[in-house]
C-alpha cells in the first residue's frame, strides 16, 4: 500500500495537533505547580495560550484539506503529558527537571514544524506556511526562553534549597 504525499502530510498535521494537546496539558500541570518562580509561570501561561492557537491553526490546516484531527492521538498524548508532569511533580528538584524537559521539548515541536513547512510544500498546500511558520517561531522563541533561563532557575533553586524553603515548584 502506498500512501500519497497527502496522506503524509495530513499524518503529520494529527500527529502536531495531539502535541500541542500534550504540550497544553503538560504546562497547565506545571503552571499549577509553581509558586517561586513567577517569571516562569508567567512566560508558560503565555506559551499556553500560544499552544491553543498552534492547535486551533492546526484544525484549520487540517479542514480546508476536508479532515479533523484524532480524539484517541490527542487523549493518549494527554495522558502522557499528565504522567510525566506527576513523575516530576515527586521530585525534589521538580523544577529544575521541568525546565529541561520544555527545553527538550520545544526542541522537538521546533523539528515538528519544519517538517510540516517541508510536507506543505511537497502537498501543494500554499496557504499552510504562514500557519505554520507562525507556531515555529513561537516555538523558536519558547525555546530561547527555556535556554535563556536554565541558569537562572538553577540558580533560584539552589538559593531557595539551601536556605531551607520550598524550592522545586
Amino acid at each position: 500500500m502506498t500512501d500519497s504525499i497527502q496522506d503524509i502530510y495530513i499524518t503529520g498535521l494529527v500527529n502536531a495537533r495531539a502535541v500541542e494537546t500534550q504540550a497544553i496539558q503538560l504546562l497547565s500541570r506545571q503552571v499549577e505547580r509553581l509558586e517561586n518562580y513567577p517569571e516562569m509561570e508567567a512566560v508558560l501561561r503565555r506559551h499556553i495560550t500560544e499552544s491553543e492557537a498552534q492547535r486551533d491553526r492546526l484544525d484549520h490546516l487540517l479542514e480546508e484539506l476536508g479532515t479533523s484531527n484524532s480524539t484517541v492521538k490527542d487523549m493518549v498524548t494527554g495522558l502522557m503529558a499528565n504522567m510525566a508532569a506527576l513523575g516530576h511533580a515527586v521530585a525534589p528538584d521538580e523544577v529544575i527537571k521541568n525546565s529541561l524537559a520544555n527545553y527538550a521539548f520545544e526542541h522537538y515541536e521546533i523539528a515538528t514544524y519544519n517538517s510540516l513547512l517541508t510536507l506543505a510544500d511537497l502537498a501543494g498546500h500554499a496557504s499552510a506556511p504562514a500557519a505554520l511558520k507562525q507556531s515555529l517561531t513561537e516555538e523558536q522563541r519558547m525555546a530561547q526562553w527555556c535556554a535563556d533561563h536554565l541558569d537562572a532557575t538553577t540558580r533560584r533553586y539552589v538559593q531557595l534549597r539551601v536556605s531551607g524553603e520550598k524550592a522545586g515548584v
